[in-house]
């Protein structure tokens, strides 16, 4: 029998907060995504920030056809039959089927059914580390879709009702006004990619809200990934995320199409999302927005590099990528100080929250949103214990600094000023940092409209051109996420600051 070795970062441990039921039954039919190395290694600097066409992307940065015959081998000789039309070269990525049995078999892993007690979820998943037989496993960067457990919580979060009558609420125009967004762009021949992992959006919000704003209704189209739908009907769930995306980025950017790419909360749905998304020749998203993530400490080591390096993919064909930093403070809701992940790749655009007060069309006051003391939430932000320090961050963090500096930029996120968005025919307040990713993503996407009447490439992975014009901001000097205080210059909390929309338009479009 051929020999077997452990699949490189596959190691998992024992679920936390979740009730083992037994063993998963041998007859239940499970996909997985096996990620299969790039042709080459894709090396961005190398790049100089030219952005690759879809064929010069695939030529050389695909996976080897090759490989993908070694994995339907694989497959065949465990009992398993290959997904042909969820598979894909460019997404690097070759889709197994077949029953409990055969997959732990061809695995080598053991896999249990448990009960989430926070997502009253049923997964399963494995202990230990994955094996592979010794001519298979060099080629194979991750398995995905053993390990079901949800891996990711939205990050919006609702006004209190008792804070009401001191709250003062914006609808996403406005916001875009006070951070004077150009005027003169909405985002004609562009597509905004988002990305949601439940929940969903209804036709007729989306045309009231936008009707009620006095703007034309954006095109908005539903990709289903996974076996991901729209599935609107729970007010009080993921519904009030999407919407929210939606709506504040069709409100910066009403012109442009709008692809929201449903998936599983799982590691497979949300890796194979940004993959589909980033790879997605039909709709063409220049900007992907997500508003979902999760500690770096809850994901496997496998994930964060195969959800990363799909983010290099982004960077190197010229998408930008907003993330949202999470709503629970500098412990992104642990017990001790952490980074939401993916906000903490450095192949995206980190997006930390603020509170702001508004006198007219004027920014009276913009502090770092902190909640906490109330019950509520405050920005995610800190240092990575994952990724270095990326170069463009070389010179503003703090000396010292060891990891990633979370977020790169901020925008409003506090309920307490939070935007008006419709759910399920109720209008609500929501706030988080899960409006300030489609925010930004808004922002750059009529970027990338003035960009496109200039003959101009997209304005891509956009770091390391704005850490070079922080004039660009507005820096936040006041509040805190927990550990983490704001200062002159980029701070744990908000980054470079908030964005003055004219000046970051020059910045990028130069």
């Amino acid at each position: 029998m051929a020999s077997r070795i452990p699949l490189k970062e596959s190691e998992r441990k024992t679920p936390v907060h979740a009730t083992h039921i037994g063993r998963t039954s041998p007859e239940q039919t499970i996909r997985v995504s096996v990620i299969v190395k790039r042709r080459s290694p894709l090396n961005l600097g190398e790049l100089q920030g030219k952005r690759l066409s879809h064929q010069e992307f695939n030529d050389k940065y695909a996976a080897n056809p090759s490989d993908f015959e070694r994995i339907r081998s694989f497959a065949q000789q465990h009992g398993l039959t290959v997904d042909e039309a969820a598979s894909s070269l460019p997404r690097r990525t070759i889709v197994l089927k077949g029953t409990g049995e055969a997959l732990q078999q061809a695995f080598g892993v053991e896999l249990h059914d448990y009960e989430d007690t926070k997502h009253k979820k049923r997964f399963h998943c494995f202990e230990g580390q994955i094996t592979l037989p010794e001519e298979h496993a060099d080629c194979v960067e991750a398995v995905l879709g053993l390990d079901t457990r949800p891996i990711a919580t939205p990050h919006f979060r609702r006004l209190d009702p008792r804070l009401q009558a001191q709250a003062q609420s914006f609808s996403a125009v406005q916001v875009a006004q006070l951070y004077n967004f150009p005027t003169n762009l909405d985002g004609t021949g562009q597509t905004i990619g988002i990305l949601e992992l439940g929940g969903g959006y209804t036709e007729s919000d989306i045309q009231t809200y936008f009707q009620n704003l006095g703007l034309n209704t954006p095109a908005v189209t539903a990709v289903g990934v996974d076996g991901g739908s729209n599935a609107p009907g729970d007010p009080s769930g993921a519904d009030g995320e999407v919407e929210l995306d939606i709506q504040v980025a069709g409100s910066i950017a009403p012109a442009a199409k709008i692809a929201v790419y449903f998936a599983p909360n799982t590691d497979q749905g949300f890796i194979d999302a940004i993959t589909t998304a980033v790879h997605d020749t039909t709709h063409k998203p220049s900007v992907l927005s997500i508003s979902w993530g999760g500690p770096e400490t809850s994901w496997s080591q496998s994930s964060i590099t195969a959800l990363d390096n799909a983010c290099q993919s982004a960077a190197a064909l010229g998408v930008t990528i907003t993330v949202a930093s999470g709503d629970s403070g500098s412990s992104d809701g642990t017990s001790s100080t952490a980074v939401d992940f993916p906000a903490s790749s450095p192949h995206v655009l980190a997006c930390g929250g603020t509170k702001i007060s508004a006198n007219g069309t004027r920014l009276s006051q913009e502090i770092v949103w902190d909640d906490q003391s109330q019950g509520g939430g405050a920005t995610g932000g800190g240092f990575s214990t994952h990724f270095a320090v990326p170069s463009w961050q070389n010179g503003t963090l703090p000396s010292g600094s060891k990891g990633r500096g979370v977020p790169d930029v901020a925008g409003d996120a506090s309920p307490e000023s939070g935007y008006h968005v419709l759910v399920d025919g109720e209008q609500e307040v929501i706030g988080g940092t899960s409006a300030v990713a489609p925010l930004w993503a808004g922002l750059i996407t009529l970027v990338n409209q003035q960009l496109a009447s200039q003959g101009a490439q997209t304005a891509g992975f956009i770091n390391t051109a704005i850490y070079q014009n922080p004039d660009a901001f507005r820096d936040i000097t006041q509040g805190n996420n927990g550990s983490y205080s704001a200062k002159s210059g980029w701070d744990a909390c908000t980054g470079l600051g908030s964005p003055n929309g004219a000046s970051i338009l020059t910045a990028l479009t130069q």
